[in-house]
């Protein structure tokens, strides 16, 4: 069992979030993450899900998503070069003056924004990895005794740098 990646394009109507996301509990897979947004054009959107599952499990997801009239392709990153990145919000609550120090010291370290301070919090703003994002946390969970943290889903895109031969993708026909 691992963590798989799969972008979709979608067609973007009503209802094609909760046939995607209904397959998945109908068919009681757990997504890890699911992150949507509309692309260049207006009535297509993406969809970037991780899933943990094994091979055979994985393949049959892919076929089954594909089957989908709602779905225009069907993109496996799991093994492909690409650029991810997740958006995480991190609120260090009831701190002291050294306390928000300490959190601007850590938001300087870790390379990202402040983009809020009260007088007793500091608002962090991370556009990170999934894997940076959860050092972050802990971190912050060993420093503060009070966080709050919001994560969006993780987004991605192929690289263009890099040779994409590995990549496997389920086209309509």
């Amino acid at each position: 069992m691992k963590n798989r990646w799969i972008a979709l394009y979608v067609e973007n109507q009503v209802g094609v979030l909760a046939k995607v996301s209904g397959l998945f509990s109908g068919k009681s897979y757990n997504l890890q993450s699911l992150t949507v947004g509309t692309t260049e054009h207006e009535d297509i959107s993406r969809m970037t899900i991780c899933v943990t599952s094994d091979d055979v499990t994985f393949e049959q997801i892919k076929k089954q998503l594909n089957r989908m009239v709602e779905v225009i392709k069907v993109i496996d990153l799991t093994n492909v070069p690409i650029h991810m990145k997740e958006i995480l919000f991190a609120k260090v609550k009831n701190c002291s003056t050294a306390d928000k120090v300490e959190a601007f010291q850590i938001a300087q370290a870790f390379d990202v924004d402040v983009v809020d301070y009260g007088e007793d919090s500091v608002l962090l703003e991370c556009k990170l990895t999934e894997r940076k994002n959860n050092e972050l946390i802990d971190l912050l969970r060993a420093r503060f005794k009070n966080i709050e943290v919001v994560r969006g889903g993780a987004v991605a895109i192929e690289s263009i740098s890099t040779s994409c031969a590995g990549r496997t993708e389920y086209k309509k026909k």
